[in-house]
């Protein structure tokens, strides 16, 4: 373990060693390959969704450019932590510099926090176009749509300072290995020097109201929407419906439910091993699912990957040209 010089907030590791998933060589290369290709497959899957959106016209439209915006926030989000996971597990030391841990767990929760003001204002989105239609042309432009996603990522990037501040000022002068597969809130402040319930206690409220007030204002949007799609007299258009919805459901889903076990109390003590499973879920199982979901449940969306990959395929087919 190495220290830099100094007393009280410099007598401090300066790297740590992110545990990760301690097994044999050959399950770590099993690990290594299972998640290598889990992660292609997120970026194709998300940059599917982006291409789609792009290039049909037919998706220029609110919901299709928060989605776009959505599949690229997901490619940072797994970005941010899975590519160090891999080197690791091909990795004898497994550290991570001082700067390196605390970077990535601002960038991993600024985009984590990105994601619940995206999904709020998706869930916006269809509360305006089910419950308010005739007003939803004049309140919904591309303009306003686009500031609002400029809003989601400042507001995203913004929020985390404080926590991120906060825990990197705590005394870390004793063992520094986490036993995580990411710089994560709880792990670090247990290897904290002094008692840092001030901190736990400020992170743990800071992490309830973020996502209680997000789930509750999407839950709320949700419930209005039922309840209006309920009313619509004709099958095929409650059909309509409630398919484009049980998507960003589904999604919802996923995401708080996995949030909600980690971070509304962070240090509440669950297993190790069940915090890396939960964590697995929603930073690397949950980007690979969102494009699925997407893909798989929405008609226009499937209408518009099925033009690209045509496009894709007539391209491969043409001749080289000297």
């Amino acid at each position: 373990m190495k220290k830099s010089g100094g007393n009280n907030h410099s007598d401090r590791v300066s790297e740590f060693v992110l545990l990760g998933f301690p097994c044999t060589s050959e399950i770590q290369i099993y690990l290594f390959t299972l998640f290598s290709v889990t992660y292609v497959l997120t970026l194709i899957g998300n940059l599917c969704i982006i291409c789609a959106v792009r290039w049909d016209h037919h998706l220029h439209t609110p919901m299709y450019i928060f989605l776009a915006n959505f599949s690229f926030l997901e490619i940072w989000y797994v970005t941010s932590t899975v590519p160090n996971m891999l080197a690791n597990f091909l990795s004898e030391m497994k550290t991570i510099s001082f700067s390196g841990c605390f970077l990535q767990f601002y960038f991993f929760f600024s985009m984590g926090t990105t994601e619940t003001f995206f999904l709020s204002v998706m869930a916006f989105d269809r509360y305006l176009a089910i419950c308010r239609p005739l007003h939803y042309p004049s309140i919904m432009t591309v303009r306003s749509c686009l500031r609002m996603g400029a809003c989601c990522w400042l507001c995203g990037f913004t929020c985390f300072p404080l926590p991120v501040y906060l825990i990197s000022q705590l005394p870390f002068c004793g063992p520094n290995t986490i036993e995580h597969f990411l710089c994560d809130p709880g792990p670090l402040m247990k290897l904290s020097c002094v008692p840092a319930s001030a901190t736990e206690l400020i992170t743990a409220i800071f992490n309830s109201v973020l996502i209680f007030s997000t789930f509750l204002f999407i839950t709320s949007s949700y419930t209005l929407v039922i309840r209006a799609v309920l009313r619509v007299p004709s099958a095929e258009g409650r059909r309509k419906a409630f398919s484009t919805c049980g998507s960003h459901l589904a999604v919802v889903s996923l995401f708080y439910g996995s949030i909600m076990v980690m971070y509304v109390s962070p240090t509440a003590g669950n297993p190790v091993g069940i915090q890396k499973i939960v964590t697995l879920f929603y930073s690397v199982l949950t980007p690979l699912f969102n494009p699925l979901i997407y893909s798989l449940r929405n008609k226009e969306m499937k209408d518009a990957l099925r033009k690209l990959f045509r496009t894709l395929r007539f391209a491969q087919r043409q001749p080289l040209k000297n």
